[in-house]
């Protein structure tokens, strides 16, 4: 398993200036490279790689030079949102991603899975959370079978003829956010469809991740490091579901830590070791959304946690085995 950093932490850095940086973190071997959406695509120039077969070339050249891979390509955005223009903007930059990944031979593409209206006249994302009263039920259904499905149908059958793996982020917000949602969407999209397993998205909504890790076996395309504190006294009085903005810590039920701020070492070892029984032995690419570290103090915390957690070499086999 090794160790990886999602590269928007970096966004005001060059490509150059971020593969100097990251020359203080030793352990840290793969990147994990947005391309639009969200993440924003500060160090790649995705039009212009599709077109140039020496630009990727190059690209490729100055990365490894720098002992460094790439783990995934992300382009987290919103490919059903009920506005028809928003919904193309990010279908059009998943499939350049994905073209791009086949390119590189990256083999993982992170996204999220959207969400639709409610109906077909919504203009706004509606995220469903209650199957009462009735018209809730009805929306979620709709989304389903009107969007979420054809869509992902199509969007699967494309990266799968590109050779590559779609990890959906489960997040609240959007369809896909636990467990039982990303299994729904595989069991109707296909295998090319799997999950970017994030733990601080879970935490929050109360799951066990080793007991999710489970659950989901080998639809885990990707993992992302991240942690999460929850804030007792804010949770006990208010509940999870928190709208509150990120920068008003203080009131919030959970805020975003960087790895080993949240959850204990012991807690990162048991998820490790649910990963190696589910089969995953790829990246954890740790994600910097910490307010109360800078980047330096994040990733150096991270790094110094996981590098105790994961194993350096495979395990001895046992006498038994």
């Amino acid at each position: 398993m090794q160790l990886g950093v999602f590269t928007p932490v970096f966004q005001d850095m060059s490509l150059d200036a971020m593969l100097m940086e990251l020359r203080r973190y030793p352990a840290i071997q793969m990147l994990e490279i947005g391309t639009g959406g969200w993440p924003g695509s500060s160090h790649l120039d995705l039009e212009g790689l599709l077109a140039d077969a020496g630009a990727r070339r190059s690209y490729l050249l100055k990365i490894r030079d720098a002992g460094l891979g790439i783990s995934a390509l992300s382009c987290h955005g919103n490919p059903v949102h009920p506005r028809e223009e928003m919904a193309r903007r990010d279908d059009a930059v998943f499939r350049k991603t994905v073209r791009l990944a086949e390119m590189l031979e990256v083999p993982v593409v992170v996204t999220f899975s959207g969400c639709p209206g409610g109906c077909a006249e919504d203009r706004t994302p509606n995220w469903v959370v209650a199957s009462w009263p009735p018209e809730y039920a009805e929306a979620l259904e709709w989304q389903w079978e009107q969007r979420l499905i054809p869509y992902w149908k199509d969007a699967a059958a494309f990266a799968g003829e590109c050779g590559v793996k779609v990890a959906l982020e489960a997040h609240p917000g959007f369809s896909v956010y636990n467990t039982e949602t990303l299994l729904r969407l595989r069991s109707e999209a296909g295998k090319a469809v799997g999950i970017n397993l994030d733990p601080s998205h879970l935490w929050w909504q109360g799951m066990d991740v080793p007991t999710v890790i489970a659950a989901l076996g080998d639809a885990i395309f990707h993992v992302h490091a991240k942690d999460v504190a929850m804030q007792p006294a804010m949770r006990d009085r208010n509940g999870v579901l928190d709208t509150k903005n990120y920068r008003e810590m203080e009131k919030r039920s959970w805020v975003f830590r960087s790895v080993g701020w949240g959850h204990d070492e012991l807690e990162w070892k048991r998820i490790v070791s649910a990963l190696r029984m589910a089969g995953y032995d790829s990246v954890l690419s740790i994600e910097h959304e910490d307010a109360l570290a800078s980047i330096g103090e994040g990733l150096s915390s991270a790094v110094a946690m996981l590098s105790r957690v994961v194993l350096k070499e495979p395990p001895v086999k046992a006498w038994w085995a």
